[in-house]
């Protein structure tokens, strides 16, 4: 069975999460409520979250203090951030919400069908490293022991060559459309982009480890932090 992701949702108006679980709903994925930015960080310390959709104005804490602390703790700091208003104070609320870490700003009344597309980008790109990591810890196993890969019958160094390969053009993919986002004013989309580039960078790191040879002592395979 294949694990759903966890998507957080923070509003303190009780109507506001129904409906964010009303459009994503249709994602088939876990949908954890939080009534305010302390609920949403108590959430975080034992939960995985593939994304948070984050409510600026809330009584108490706000959502640009929440993301604050989400975006200061080395667990959480890499986790997307939506940011969802019912203001517009223009472009300098608009910064400071990329400032505090968003990857996206968006005003209500917002489009369902574009917010449910945006949070399904995140959701897809969670599980994708997810499913890496754990070939890779497979693989690292599987180099250690000498052992031949169970099922398909190809040696870990096969399919280390493999992933390797998948993920030299996903990065192809990804440089190109940096490149051509940069050449944008749409802040959002460059944020995104930004974000995406970061975790295919951890994701290479993680399978340039497993390189034979790449430990510090012959035979030995760094351990991943």
């Amino acid at each position: 069975m294949v694990q759903k992701a966890k998507i957080l949702l923070v509003d303190d108006r009780p109507e506001n999460l129904l409906a964010l679980e009303a459009i994503l709903s249709a994602l088939d994925q876990t949908l954890v409520r939080a009534s305010s930015g302390e609920e949403a960080l108590k959430a975080l310390l034992t939960d995985d979250f593939a994304v948070i959709l984050l409510d600026v104005q809330m009584p108490g804490m706000d959502g640009f203090e929440t993301a604050a602390h989400i975006k200061r703790r080395e667990r959480t700091r890499d986790i997307p951030i939506i940011f969802l208003t019912a203001i517009n104070h223009g472009p300098h609320h608009t910064f400071r919400g990329y400032a505090a870490g968003a990857v996206d700003y968006i005003s209500k009344p917002f489009d369902p069908w574009v917010l449910r597309a945006k949070v399904s980008v995140f959701v897809e790109l969670y599980m994708k490293n997810c499913k890496l990591r754990e070939q890779a810890a497979l693989l690292r196993l599987q180099l250690e022991s000498g052992q031949p890969v169970a099922g398909d019958g190809k040696e870990p160094a096969g399919l280390l060559a493999e992933l390797s390969a998948r993920l030299a053009a996903v990065e192809e993919q990804a440089e190109a459309l940096s490149k051509q986002l940069n050449e944008t004013a749409d802040a959002a989309a460059v944020a995104t982009a930004a974000h995406l580039e970061r975790k295919l960078t951890g994701l290479r790191r993680a399978l340039d480890a497993l390189e034979p040879g790449a430990g510090s002592s012959a035979g030995q395979v760094p351990s991943q932090n």
